[in-house]
């Protein structure tokens, strides 16, 4: 097994600051990786999103085997070397998106069978298909193949889920033991229902993986029910290993879910946004659309330290937006990921000064002013 070491620098309450090493580079937590969809996060080069301060970033399985293709990929040397990203990357399964954006979806024991969304052609993933695809790819932290349960789930149809992401995540581990590259997470499933994650828990323990992900959630349930989960799905998984929740989401999710003791995030909500004119700032979301700012000669954010905010305006920027230029959603971009990096960075210095829950009061208490 390549070199994978996960190690707890500091706590505070459940909340925890530490650091995952990897033979391409460490990754401090708790992370938030920003979402390279298509072997690129959109608007952005690869030396711009590590000055904002990401040290991982998140592929898509099922976007990258349709469009290059992974054995393409392998044959010009993989993902890192094909998008000119030297860090860790993280490959989710492609189960979600199979789900989420496949046509004639066909799921049984076996695996899943589908559309593509980009041409029609038809394609079957297994799990063993999925962990050669992210092999192929070069992945350093690969994803157990699972189906993500929908929402709202009765609890039969919950359970059935589960346990058949768990068989598949049995086989995911016997195909990626072949390998001695990278790591492999588990996800946790289970829905909303306590004895359901508790069960998962126990089956993925059971196989052992280097990480745990908790899956299922940010499918519509809204951030308290998610909490609730919350506060009993991460401490079912192993103290010493990282935990990665799927998917999440907004700055006030990511505050909620690291007080609970999650280690690692994802969401294209930072990339999105800056394409449809949301920035974020410490005092809530901002509307660059908005004809207030067509002459306001302010930053984005007065206590921001990304290039962006220094230098330039809000009116230039909402010119930008209302003359169709592309540098505007390249602009806001950047910065929203500066805003979530920061927003991480100083989620671990308050964990490791013991400080995290006056930070997080005062954070919250911010971002609760009115959109702009």
């Amino acid at each position: 097994m390549a070199e994978f070491a996960f190690r707890i620098h500091a706590t505070d309450g459940d909340a925890r600051a530490g650091e995952i090493r990897m033979a391409r580079g460490s990754v401090r937590t708790p992370a938030f990786m920003p979402v390279g969809t298509a072997a690129t996060v959109k608007g952005m080069k690869p030396g711009d999103v590590r000055a904002a301060g990401a040290d991982i970033i998140l592929g898509n399985t099922y976007h990258l085997m349709l469009r290059p293709g992974a054995e393409r990929m392998a044959r010009l040397g993989g993902l890192h070397r094909f998008m000119n990203w030297p860090l860790p990357i993280l490959t989710d399964s492609g189960g979600y998106q199979v789900m989420s954006l496949g046509a004639l979806v066909k799921m049984k024991e076996e695996g899943v069978s589908f559309q593509s969304h980009i041409d029609g052609t038809r394609h079957f993933v297994s799990p063993e298909r999925s962990i050669e695809i992210q092999r192929l790819l070069g992945s350093d932290i690969v994803m157990a193949f699972d189906e993500c349960t929908p929402y709202p789930a009765t609890r039969e149809r919950a359970e059935s889920s589960m346990r058949l992401s768990m068989r598949w995540a049995r086989r995911s581990r016997e195909k990626f033991l072949k390998s001695d590259q990278g790591a492999l997470f588990g996800i946790q499933q289970g829905s909303m229902f306590e004895s359901l994650r508790q069960e998962s828990a126990e089956k993925l323990q059971e196989i052992g993986f280097e990480g745990y992900a908790i899956g299922g959630l940010a499918v519509g349930e809204g951030q308290q029910a998610m909490f609730e989960v919350l506060d009993f799905a991460p401490a079912m998984l192993p103290a010493d290993r990282p935990r990665y929740l799927m998917g999440v989401g907004k700055p006030s999710d990511i505050i909620g879910a690291v007080l609970r003791g999650v280690d690692m995030f994802d969401c294209v909500l930072p990339t999105r946004s800056g394409r449809t004119a949301q920035a974020f700032t410490l005092d809530g979301t901002l509307n660059l659309r908005n004809a207030r700012h067509a002459e306001d000669p302010e930053p984005l954010d007065a206590d921001c330290s990304c290039p962006v905010c220094a230098s330039y305006s809000r009116a230039y920027l909402h010119h930008l937006f209302k003359a169709g230029e592309m540098l505007g959603a390249m602009l806001l971009t950047e910065h929203n990921l500066w805003h979530y990096q920061i927003l991480m960075k100083e989620l671990r210095d308050s964990i490791a000064a013991g400080t995290v829950a006056g930070f997080a009061k005062y954070r919250l208490g911010r971002m609760a002013a009115p959109p702009g």
